[in-house]
Formats: C-alpha cells, structure tokens, sequence
C-alpha cells in the first residue's frame, strides 16, 4: 500500500479571492488531492483535530459524476490507508474518526482501522437509517441503511457528550394530577432480581396493601418506601387504588441522553432531506449521495464542543463546514474537484451571511464567522529531499520543528528560536529572520547570531543547559566550538529533510 511518508510535503498557497467572512476565524477550505493536503496540514495540525468526519467513495461499482466510485477492491483499500494513516496522525490524544460507509467496504473499512488505530479504540458501528421508503424493485432486498464505523484516537483519554433528551423523550412525563414538582412519569416499585428479604407485604397510608408480583422484588426499601409515601411521590392511578408507582420527576432526569447505535430518519435526516437541502442551497442536485446537516449535527454533538477542531478530507458539497461553522467548530474542509470553489465556497459564504437552512434555526445559527481558501502549492522539497530555498521562514520553520519533534509549531516567526522540547533547543537562520540577508550575515551561525538565538533562549527559560540544533546555510564557528556549545549545526537545505 502506498505508505504516508511517500506523499511529497506541498505549500498551502491562499486565495483571498475565494475566501469570504473573517479571515482570522481559523477555518480552512484546501482545493486539491486530499492525500497531499493532508500532508501538507502535518506541521501544523499534528495531534489537534478534535473530530474527523469523512464520507469517502463507497465503491459500489457504480459510476458518480464527482468521483471515480467503481474502483477494484485493492485499490480502494490502497486508496484509504494512507489517509487513513495521515488522520490518525493530525487526530488529538482525546479525539474521534467517524466514516460513512456502506456493506460494499465496511467490513474490510473496520479490520484497516483496527490494524490503524487499534482494535481497544474502536467506539461502535453506528446504523443510520438513510431511506424511510421500500424500494420494492430491489433485486434482493432494500438497502436503507449506511454505517458510521467510529474509532478513538485513545480510549482512555476520549471524551463523548450526551444527546440532548429532547421532545421525543420528554413526551412521556405527564402531571396528571397537578404536582407542583412539574410533569412525571410512573415507574415501577418492583425489580426482577432481589433477596427473598424484598419480597415483603407493604401497607401505604391510604390502606393499600401491596407486595412485588411472584418473581420479582421489592426495589426499595421499608424506609425507603415510607418516605415516598410520605413525600407524594407515589400514584396509585386515578381511582386511587391501582398497583402503586413511583413518580419520577422529569425535573431530576439528567437532561442529557447516551446516544444509541441506531439513528433513525426522523431524529437525524434522511437522503431526501439531505438532497432537499443541497437543491435549496444550490437550486440543483449537484451531488447525489449528500448527507443531511443533522447527521453532521449528532457527529458534533456527541464528539465535540464549541472551538473544537473538525476536518473532513472528503467534503464533497461542504456539509460538514457548513454544520460545524454553523455550531461554532473550526473547521478544515479538503476537496479535490472544481467545486470546491464553485459550490464549497459559495456555500460557506452563505453560512457566513447567515444562511438559514439545514440546522440553522435549531441551533439559533444568525452569521458570523468566516473561512479562508487555498489550493496546493509546489512541493516543500525537491526529488532529491532537499529543501526549496526561495521558501518562507514560518514554513520552513513549522517543516524544520515538525520533523525535529513530531509536533506542531506555535511560533511566530518573530525570531530564530523555534522553541524547547525535551530538553533540547532548535533554531532556523533562514530568510533573514535576523534582519541580515547578506551571504555572511543572519543565515550563518556566527558568534553573534548564536548569542542572539542564546539570548532568546533565556528569554524563555533562564536556566536552560541542553543541546541546541541550528539550521543554517553554513557555519563560521570551528567543530571544537560547536562541541563545548553542545551545538549540531543542520546546512540547508541539504540537512532538512522530507521526513513524515
């Protein structure tokens, strides 16, 4: 299979003309292959993705206009890992995948994500119910399912949210006789696993007497039962004599649920509603298997929170942007066709401006908010791994720190000091960050710019003592200097290299 490493480190190149709203909103809309742009996020999205969500070519051999759908089994598996590989590596430590799939591929999706992220990660298949009609020209039978195959990052550091209990769950408390405690519903005073101790005939204030049916027991104790008695917590129907309950008040339910397995049509839309949208925002079906907002919506709810990072390599007509900027997610949004700037772009625009369908009224959604657009650039590094020179100083510097650390960089490319980690110092003289772009000047360690990259080495951490690596274009200072200054120098751009 075509390994990550392989893919070439590629420039995320700008286009202001096709962003729209509030630039420094920190959502990202990349045209180009997603394998490369995914690449290409590593420096400086490594390990801070909350939630994934991707909706990748089914392979149902069948032809789609947007996308080649009728791809060997082989290739579709060769398709997917390396992706698959570079999320896992831009998820965060308590971060979640969620991909939609089909019985064409999610069987095999399920073991190539085992072998990824690790079978104890796995969270649940999820069943969504995408159709609601009978298709009686089936050859077999009628497909109205898809799957959501969803893992975690690290099951020991995930963290997931309750559903809002909403109005289908509430539906069942009523106040039938008026408690000011509010509505209520009757629950049973009995249980099916007990001590022959709960089996006791009880007699409560108004004479009923009453005892657990044969083979169940007592749920509550004598006392226990005395004090629902006396607190009117009990309904013994409306004559007064019936099988006794207990009132659970709806006023002390938690007032989120666990999500379920199933999602039904109803509760998160369906492929109908989905193309109903798409035909409303764009006045066409443009795409032909879109998802509806809410199903995006329940993802989020459950995987995320307001500010989190949500990526979609797959973002076809831009739903999963559109849901997360409407929720008040940051988002990365990556397609490879056209329409990312003929129909993503205008889409999100519209969300900006506070465009009202899908979710928008249930989330209160009034505009705001903004996004900015780039297309792939060249690659970072030539055939033979070496660095491009004419290349600007924070992205060789996010390059440089990411293949040092494995981590993505924070700085600002204020200075040569790209930052401590694990005891260890890096700094990048390039471009010149020091104000000197002489041959013999910011690009070169010499005694003066290394007290200038010391100096804000103490600025950081006064006490520091650990080895320093320099990348620059040569050195002035002699191999015994560099040995009791406990420095490696890296000469650029044939040390940096294309490291994944």
């Amino acid at each position: 299979m075509h390994a990550s490493k392989e893919v070439p480190f590629r420039l995320l190149e700008a286009k202001p003309e096709l962003s729209a709203g509030d630039a420094s909103a920190g959502n990202m809309l990349i045209q180009g292959d997603n394998l490369e742009a995914l690449k290409a996020l590593l420096p400086f999205y490594a390990g801070r993705v909350k939630c994934i969500y991707i909706d990748p070519p089914y392979n149902t051999r069948s032809a789609f206009e947007h996308y080649d759908d009728n791809m060997e089994h082989s290739k579709w598996l060769a398709m997917m890992w390396p992706r698959l590989e570079l999320l896992r590596n831009l998820l965060a430590e308590d971060g979640s995948i969620w991909v939609s799939i089909d019985d064409n591929e999610s069987h095999y999706l399920k073991v190539i994500m085992d072998e990824l992220f690790g079978r104890r990660n796995f969270i649940a298949n999820f069943v969504w119910q995408k159709k609601y009609t009978r298709a009686n020209d089936a050859q077999f039978v009628s497909d109205n399912h898809d799957h959501l195959i969803a893992f975690a990052k690290n099951v020991d550091r995930a963290s997931f949210n309750g559903l809002d209990r909403g109005e289908k769950q509430n539906r069942a408390y009523k106040n039938p006789d008026g408690d000011p405690r509010g509505p209520w519903k009757a629950t049973p005073l009995h249980a099916k696993s007990g001590s022959s101790n709960n089996q006791y005939e009880y007699r409560f204030s108004n004479g009923v007497v009453w005892r657990p049916p044969l083979g169940t027991y007592h749920r509550f104790s004598r006392d226990s039962l005395a004090e629902l008695d006396r607190t009117d917590q009990l309904w013994f129907g409306r004559s007064g004599r019936a099988v006794p309950a207990r009132k659970s008040f709806l006023s002390e339910v938690k007032q989120t649920v666990v999500p379920v397995t199933v999602w039904l049509h109803d509760e998160v839309g369906s492929n109908h509603d989905a193309k109903n949208e798409i035909r409303n925002i764009f006045n066409e079906l443009y795409f032909d298997t879109p998802k509806p907002e809410s199903l995006i919506k329940q993802i989020l709810d459950i995987a995320t929170k307001p500010g989190d990072l949500v990526l979609d390599s797959f973002l076809g007509s831009g739903t999963t942007a559109a849901v997360a900027h409407k929720m008040e997610r940051r988002y990365i949004g990556i397609e490879m066709g056209e329409h990312a700037a003929t129909h993503c772009a205008p889409r999100l625009k519209r969300v900006a401006e506070g465009e009202q369908g899908g979710i928008s009224k249930s989330v209160g959604w009034r505009g705001g908010g903004g996004f900015r657009f780039y297309r792939l650039g060249p690659p970072v590094f030539d055939e033979d791994g070496r660095i491009r020179q004419d290349i600007d100083f924070p992205v060789l510097a996010a390059h440089v720190w990411f293949s040092e650390t494995k981590r993505p960089w924070d700085g600002d490319g204020a200075s040569p000091l790209l930052g401590l980690h694990n005891g260890c110092a890096y700094a990048l003289l390039h471009n010149g960050i020091l104000g000197d772009k002489r041959a013999n000047g910011g690009n070169v360690l010499t005694r003066a710019t290394l007290a200038a990259i010391r100096e804000d080495i103490v600025k950081e951490q006064p006490a520091f003592n650990g080895p320093l690596t320099v990348y620059g274009e040569r050195s002035r200072l002699t191999p015994a200097t560099l040995e009791r200054e406990r420095i490696v120098f890296k000469q650029m751009p044939y040390d940096v290299k294309a490291s994944a």
